[in-house]
């Protein structure tokens, strides 16, 4: 029977029409429902759609949700269906197309716990038969008719995921919103505290909010294929950007070059907006993340709780406080925020709010904003006037008094002493008792008294070991600004340095640059604070002063010396007034005038920084992030290749190394997305696509707008410059507009054939560095370089498509 069902299949998909779908293992239908364990896969087997534990079996809830199939190996849900209303028994539940046509999911009741709601699923007929669900390769779940008319699909309802292909935006007609909706915790899909979604006003930006109210992140608006506040998402070669919008919707979209790749764009629990990959590691690769920095995430720790980034986890109550909901707290929900460890005893009256509570300390947290100010000449005073107030939960005196009423958001641990104190509201009875503090005393006064008398034998061996300490900090203050070798600083000469960190240069993947200025002789000096998990700082930490620690070149960043204390690294530079070559190029109003003769000696520096990481040191040194942010200008700009915290070391008895996928998209080479092991050829391939930035004055990804006269620039930039180098036409106008055509046109043949040679898909026919120096300098001639395959692929089709630009 069952083989003469499966003979009848082919002839029923023929024949029958709708109801070959319903033997179908991608298709729910009436006939056809999901239940217990069964589930339905997509015709190329990338996604699988069914009931699922998000505890792992551990809990009690099932939902119905969508996942990857293929090649990921943990059960990573994109969609959920009942994300807020659960089921207990799913052997006895069941997904499938009703009687009015709809997509429902009815209970171990029977109940209706989620449906499409699609108010008209059926047909003229009312039967249900019209209606099927499939799931698509593209991890969209989609309700249709037997004429293929589409009644409801996933991708239009996302929760917290959003996938390659899916529009994220609002229809101008219905006003329906498509927006992203963060779980509540790790294990709980219901909706949280965080939405991401377009800007309802008609701008063409996405905001995060924080209980749908309090905007915590803007992407800013989109520009020349970009938002203007993530310049992470430029990319030239996994990913193709789409922004629309007309009279009937604005939307964001975006689609993959290599259908290989799995990636997807999240809203984590932690109200961070992460871009993430699925690695050959097997394990899930955060590409970037908006804000970077958890701590920036409106409320991230909820009232009361103290955000540290640099301790795991990154949440924590400060004294006289506990996880207001323990279970939620311990699965990454801290939107609860701290309670106190006992209710406040105060109800209004002045005795008992001064006998019933009392304030702890928190030293090194920040003060909230919005503070209100009291009358007040004494630390005492000002807590009397915050005891006075039941309403009031904390105060800071410095100078004048600060009081702060209702749940504290946004405190943050800044891992230093702060200037004013804050003092959090607590009961009395998390307070030490003032007998307790008197006996204390008592015995610390006997203390202090027989160490005194020990004082007398041993002061003058303090005051040697006093002086000497005195000297070595010194010592090593005038052997940095002296540049002798590497130098171990003292956290806090760093940090007067810098003026306690008050001067921000800028900030990146790991961390936060910082000016200063070492004492005497006043050399400027540049601070990078890593800032990750304390896990990835450290690793960042160890990883660059071991690389650079002790290697000197004119063109590579120099690492005078750093820091270490507890949790806090610190890595202290020479200062570059100019800044990165990214700002240079592409900041706009801010960019500095880089004429063609300092844009060569640029190419030539950087060139001659990296070819001496590959073969002028005693392991070869792969820099794994080369990219015009990595790479800074000094007084007369003179490049120096910096940030060498994904850098690979290399003994010289091996060529490759495998190691996962690092440094920045746009930059990457075919053979990291591959996952084979890489070379010193990846760093070429990622100067190519640098080199081909400082040729245009623009990033890559930019859409290149045709022009009469030459109408051969429409297109991706890498590909349009590959093509006219291959078929020997004329290159003045890849040139950046703004050089309005001053450049020597024999540094300008060299520098494109360079670029293209460099970015071939294939690392053995990519030059060395030591050929790409050679060349440059005209001392080796470079045959016509072939059009990369993967750059020929893009042909024909615009890298971005915004609706009044390269349409």
């Amino acid at each position: 029977m069952a083989s003469t069902a499966l003979l009848l299949l082919p002839a029923m998909a023929i024949h029958g029409g709708i109801t070959a779908w319903c033997f179908a293992s991608d298709t729910i239908s009436a006939s056809s429902p999901i239940s217990g364990d069964r589930t339905v896969v997509s015709r190329g087997g990338k996604f699988e759609l069914g009931f699922f534990n998000p505890a792992g079996g551990g809990g009690s809830n099932y939902y119905v949700g969508i996942w990857y199939k293929k090649v990921v190996s943990q059960r990573t849900p994109v969609w959920v269906a009942n994300r807020a209303a659960p089921v207990a028994d799913p052997a006895s539940s069941r997904l499938a197309v009703a009687a009015d046509g709809n997509l429902v999911l009815t209970n171990e009741a029977g109940r209706l716990v989620w449906s499409s709601n699609v108010s008209s699923a059926s047909g003229s007929n009312g039967d249900a038969a019209v209606a099927v669900a499939v799931i698509l390769d593209t991890g969209n779940l989609v309700l249709r008719r037997e004429s293929g008319e589409v009644l409801w699909q996933s991708v239009e309802h996302p929760t917290d995921t959003w996938l390659p292909g899916a529009r994220l935006g609002m229809n101008k007609i219905t006003g329906e919103v498509q927006a992203l909706v963060s779980w509540k915790n790790a294990g709980d899909p219901a909706p949280g505290m965080y939405t991401l979604g377009i800007d309802p006003n008609g701008s063409s930006q996405y905001f995060t909010k924080w209980n749908r109210t309090v905007t915590s992140w803007s992407s800013g608006e989109w520009k020349d294929g970009v938002f203007a506040g993530v310049p992470e998402m430029i990319s030239h070669y996994m990913y193709d950007f789409e922004f629309v919008s007309d009279a009937n919707a604005s939307y964001f979209t975006y689609s993959q070059q290599d259908p290989t790749v799995i990636s997807r764009l999240v809203l984590d629990v932690s109200g961070q907006v992460r871009q993430i990959m699925w690695a050959p590691s097997a394990e899930w690769m955060i590409i970037w993340t908006e804000p970077h920095r958890l701590c920036d995430v409106y409320a991230v720790c909820g009232a009361f709780g103290v955000c540290n980034e640099k301790s795991e986890p990154y949440c924590s109550c400060p004294a006289g406080f506990r996880p207001s909901s323990a279970g939620d707290w311990e699965l990454g929900d801290h939107s609860h925020g701290c309670r106190r460890n006992n209710p406040s005893r105060c109800d209004g009256g002045t005795n008992s709010s001064v006998h019933g509570d009392a304030f702890l300390p928190a030293p090194g947290v920040s003060l909230p904003i919005n503070s209100s100010s009291a009358q007040a000449s004494s630390a005492r005073d000002c807590e009397l006037a915050c005891l006075r107030s039941c309403n009031c939960t904390a105060y800071s005196y410095g100078g004048h008094c600060s009081l702060w009423y209702g749940g504290l958001l946004n405190l943050e641990d800044t891992g230093g002493a702060m200037d004013d104190l804050l003092y959090l509201r607590v009961s009395a009875m998390d307070v030490p008792s003032s007998k307790g503090r008197k006996r204390t005393v008592v015995f610390v006064s006997i203390a202090v008294v027989a160490s005194i008398i020990l004082a007398l034998s041993i002061i003058v061996f303090v005051v040697v070991r006093m002086y000497r300490k005195r000297q070595r900090s010194k010592t090593f203050m005038q052997a940095a600004s002296e540049g002798s070798s590497l130098v171990a600083f003292k956290y806090g000469d760093v940090r007067r340095a810098t003026k306690n960190f008050s001067e921000k240069l800028g900030g990146g993947s790991f961390g936060s640059v910082y000016k200063g200025t070492l004492p005497g002789g006043g050399v400027a000096i540049a601070v990078k604070k890593l800032e990750g998990r304390l896990c990835v700082g450290e690793k960042q930490f160890r990883n660059e002063v071991r690389t650079i620690g002790v290697i000197q070149h004119v063109n590579l960043v120099r690492l005078r010396g750093f820091s270490s204390r507890g949790s806090e690294r610190l890595l202290v530079y020479d200062h570059m007034p100019n800044g990165s070559l990214d700002k240079a190029l592409f900041g706009g109003a801010s960019a500095v005038a880089l004429s063609w003769r300092a844009r060569f000696q640029i190419v030539l520096g950087a060139a001659r920084g990296l070819l001496y990481l590959h073969e002028g040191c005693r392991d070869c040194i792969i820099h794994c992030d080369i990219k015009p942010e990595n790479i800074l200008l000094d007084k007369d700009l003179v490049p120096k290749v910096a940030d060498f915290g994904l850098a690979k070391l290399l003994p010289r008895d091996f060529s490759r190394v495998l190691t996962t996928v690092r440094g920045t998209i746009g930059y990457l080479a075919p053979e990291w997305i591959s996952g084979v092991p890489i070379t010193v050829k990846a760093d070429v391939y990622s100067y190519g696509m640098v080199l081909l930035e400082i040729v245009s004055g623009r990033r890559n990804a930019r859409c290149w707008p045709a022009t009469e006269q030459d109408p051969s620039l429409s297109g991706y930039f890498p590909l349009v410059a590959a093509r006219k180098v291959s078929q020997g036409e004329a290159l003045d106008g890849l040139l950046d507009e703004r050089l309005r055509g001053d450049a020597d046109p024999r540094e300008l043949e060299r520098a494109c054939r360079v670029a293209c040679w460099c970015v071939q898909d294939d690392e053995t026919r990519r030059p060395t560095m030591e050929q790409v120096v050679q060349a440059l300098e005209g001392v080796l001639a470079m045959d016509v370089p072939p059009v990369p395959t993967s750059l020929q692929a893009l042909a024909g089709r615009p890298r971005f498509r915004l609706s009044d630009e390269c349409a």
